[in-house]
């Protein structure tokens, strides 16, 4: 057994910098690269497009680092821990498995998770009890069963264990928390088991601080003309004992900051109870995490205790709730908020003109720039703005009704007041709107599979 095991965070959402994980690799040394993709309308995304296409589903970001990095985890014998399969964890393995051809590297272990994607049984399941009512309204999943576009089980870290136990360099999973991309690794390497709370709980306060990335070591930080060197900012890197104290840094040399502060903004962030932060595998009770600098950019972290977890898995679902349409222009000179909002009555009364009416909670009408992002907080000084961004938006459940608001925009450059402009982008159209629903189910019926397949 290991006395540490080094488990850096590279991707903290689908789009994040590919530069984090290539960095983590050639700065320093690391055991496991973890890359997290998924959020909850992530998952209705990959389901579109795995029923227009049935080889698509998943984070197309994932292979192009793999194709990218490849060599570096040969050289370092680095492993890879990656929720990238979304809802197709088969074809992203045999993508991945393509590039190591390409590469000609033979003998890569790639394995994949699957048992998270439970859309096809939920009639099944409904019928055995499951009610899946919304955690947040107490709605039944009846009143938007036939709308429901993705659902997926929020899975725990063993299954992560598993494949890396059986030999895998390479861990692809669909839907499952944040935390367990890196918990799986120390289960892994420690033995960890099921009944071992304070030491799982350590693992998911270690998952959470890293799992947005960047974050935690001076991104989007506030105090932030303090943070050296946002360009090269250093991601996240636990460095973790068997008994449960981990250490958060970074590779030496790189910029931002890990110090009480940093880490302490991101223990804070997506936070409910925080003495009972829920997963599959434990209930973490972050208010007994105790906190030391260990040195420059070293953040000590030990006494984390927690409690078993509950019988129950989260479940993630996406349905269809109508469509939308926003659209954005500019408004310079003197005079922007004013002409601004002249011309957001121009647009309603001219579709009402037309016969197109929208209720008030269907409009959204903005003046960025006029202080909307803080809106109901002073901020003295502001003084007159000399240009405003206009943003207007309709929803509902008629697509032609909403697509009709968008031909009304771009008119007002000719046919409203002076100093209209930043039409570029066209007339805005209709895009479909995903309602996230959130709902319990019994771990009894959800049952995971692993399979490692070798390149």
């Amino acid at each position: 057994m290991k006395d540490t095991v080094r488990i850096a965070n590279g991707q903290g959402f689908w789009g994040d910098s590919i530069l984090g994980p290539i960095r983590l690799l050639r700065e320093g040394p690391i055991d496991y690269l973890t890359l997290d993709y998924l959020a909850e309308v992530t998952m209705s995304i990959m389901q579109k497009q795995k029923s227009r296409d049935p080889s698509k589903g998943y984070a197309t970001d994932f292979v192009r680092l793999i194709d990218r990095i490849l060599p570096d985890l040969q050289r370092t014998g680095t492993r890879v821990v990656a929720n990238a399969g979304g809802v197709n964890p088969k074809a992203c393995m045999q993508a991945v498995l393509e590039v190591c051809r390409r590469h000609g590297a033979s003998g890569v272990q790639v394995a994949i998770v699957e048992g998270d994607d439970i859309l096809e049984k939920l009639d099944d399941l409904l019928a055995a009890g499951e009610t899946f009512t919304n955690m947040d309204t107490g709605e039944p999943l009846s009143s938007v069963r036939d709308r429901v576009t993705s659902a997926n089980v929020y899975l725990g870290a063993f299954p992560i264990a598993e494949a890396l136990d059986r030999g895998a360099q390479i861990v692809i999973t669909g839907r499952g928390t944040d935390p367990g991309l890196v918990i799986g690794p120390m289960i892994h390497e420690f033995g960890w088991k099921a009944d071992d709370h304070d030491l799982l709980a350590a693992g998911t306060v270690a998952g959470h601080i890293v799992e947005c990335g960047a974050q935690c070591t001076g991104g989007n930080y506030t105090d932030w003309r303090t943070i050296p060197d946002l360009a090269m900012i250093g991601y996240p890197i636990i460095e973790m004992a068997p008994e449960g104290t981990f250490v958060i840094t970074k590779h030496p040399g790189t910029g931002g900051r890990v110090d009480q502060r940093t880490v302490t903004h991101q223990l804070a962030y997506e936070m409910g109870d925080p003495a009972a932060y829920i997963t599959p595998d434990v209930v973490a009770d972050f208010t007994s995490a105790r906190l030391e600098e260990n040195g420059r950019d070293r953040l000590r972290i030990h006494g984390v205790r927690g409690l078993p977890p509950t019988p129950t898995y989260k479940v993630s679902m996406s349905y269809s709730d109508g469509w939308k349409a926003v659209g954005q222009l500019t408004i310079s000179g003197p005079d922007a908020l004013e002409k601004a909002r002249l011309c957001s009555e121009i647009v309603w009364q001219r579709l009402a003109y037309d016969g197109f009416e929208y209720a008030p909670e269907e409009r959204l009408v903005e003046f960025l720039g006029a202080n909307v992002c803080h809106a109901g907080i002073e901020i003295p000084g502001m003084g007159t703005p000399s240009e405003i961004v206009l943003r207007m938006g309709v929803r509902g459940p008629d697509r032609a009704a909403v697509d009709r608001f968008g031909s009304e925009l771009v008119p007002l450059v000719t046919s409203g007041p002076p100093g209209v402009t930043g039409f570029a982008g066209g007339r805005p159209k209709a895009t479909e709107i995903i309602g996230y629903w959130p709902a319990l189910m019994s771990k009894e019926r959800v049952s995971t599979r692993v399979t490692v397949t070798e390149s």
